[in-house]
């Protein structure tokens, strides 16, 4: 990508945008001694009457520090999916553009591409849920905007293997989306550390998983600073409310909880790894480089439904490519993943 210019990847409509300026946006200094009356805010405190800092400074200055990325190189999103949404909207001419996914994989890209008109090419990973680098390279063409590489995977569990990352992030003539959403629970090194080598390189991560703050839906974008400020322009003002900057402060603050927690996931994952293949019906373990495991069995509609009965939900994924007869267990506590394994055993 040594010729690459993001101008021409750019929407025409989207170069030269002007971005809603907020109230928030224009006065930026803080003080107990300035009268606010600006924004058309309810004067009498909530906690929650002042619109929250539309550029969530505070939140990416924590997590400049604890990733090694620039403050103007993270974007935050009401939940990764707001950020990709971001993405398809910077980059793909509805009925025009192409992104190419590649099945099995997060689903949530399939339904932002027809959401956006945008035409999807499917390249089915290979037999050991790696990517076909030269299928999907064959792929593209000229219209071909974003290429999606979920690492690791879901819902295989596995991550892809370096080396074929680098070369579709060198080959690809679009913009290479890497989504890191457990790349918490993996041993391989996340791609920030390559980021000012590609840039048509985007990292997404994400608070729902190893930090357990799924249900305040932030979700964050690292890229070159000339891509940030693109999806800047486009953004909601205030699209992290305040409620959500709170709790990611609180939660940044106590890295040593999250190791800790993200150690006993792992272990817990290690023993269900140790005894899943004991289950008479469980066929093969698929290796894990995130917080759940795959596995096949014997028949999935049937198994999913006998657990169902026994109080446990699992993810049938027998439906997907590639994943037949395939279940998803998430893993949970040490006592949940005991009663998984107990009933699992009942049911031979």
């Amino acid at each position: 990508m040594n010729d690459f210019i993001l101008n021409n990847l750019l929407r025409e409509n989207i170069k030269n945008i002007k971005p809603y300026s907020s109230a928030r946006d224009e006065y930026t200094e803080t003080s107990d001694n300035m009268v606010f009356i600006d924004a058309n805010e309810n004067p009498f405190s909530t906690n929650v009457n002042r619109y929250p800092d539309p550029q969530q400074t505070k939140v990416k200055t924590v997590l400049s520090k604890i990733k090694s990325v620039p403050k103007n190189q993270i974007l935050l999103g009401n939940g990764s999916d707001e950020v990709l949404d971001l993405i398809f909207r910077a980059f793909c001419e509805p009925k025009q553009d192409n992104v190419i996914t590649l099945p099995p994989t997060y689903g949530m890209y399939s339904v932002l591409a027809n959401l956006n008109a945008v035409e999807i090419k499917e390249v089915l990973l290979n037999s050991d849920f790696q990517p076909d680098s030269e299928a999907i390279l064959s792929a593209q063409n000229i219209n071909s905007k974003l290429l999606f590489l979920c690492s690791p995977n879901n819902p295989t569990a596995n991550s892809f293997k370096a080396e074929y990352i680098e070369k579709l992030i060198k080959n690809f003539n679009g913009i290479v989306v890497i989504d890191e959403a457990y790349i918490d629970f993996s041993n391989d090194e996340s791609w920030l550390s390559r980021l000012n080598d590609f840039p048509n390189l985007i990292v997404t991560q994400t608070l729902s998983k190893a930090f357990g703050l799924a249900g305040i839906r932030l979700g964050i974008c690292y890229a070159s600073k000339e891509i940030i400020s693109v999806l800047n322009n486009i953004k909601p003002p205030y699209n992290i409310n305040q409620l959500t900057q709170d709790a990611a402060l609180k939660r940044l603050s106590d890295i040593s909880k999250v190791d800790e927690e993200v150690k006993i996931v792992l272990d817990e994952r290690n023993n269900l790894n140790e005894q899943l293949p004991s289950i008479s019906f469980v066929n093969h373990v698929y290796p894990s480089d995130a917080n759940f495991i795959l596995a096949k069995v014997d028949d999935a509609n049937k198994r999913y439904n006998q657990l169902i009965e026994k109080g446990i939900v699992v993810r049938n994924r027998t439906n997907q490519q590639l994943c037949e007869n395939c279940l998803r267990f998430t893993v949970g506590t040490s006592e949940e993943n005991k009663k998984l394994i107990n009933t699992l055993i009942g049911l031979q």
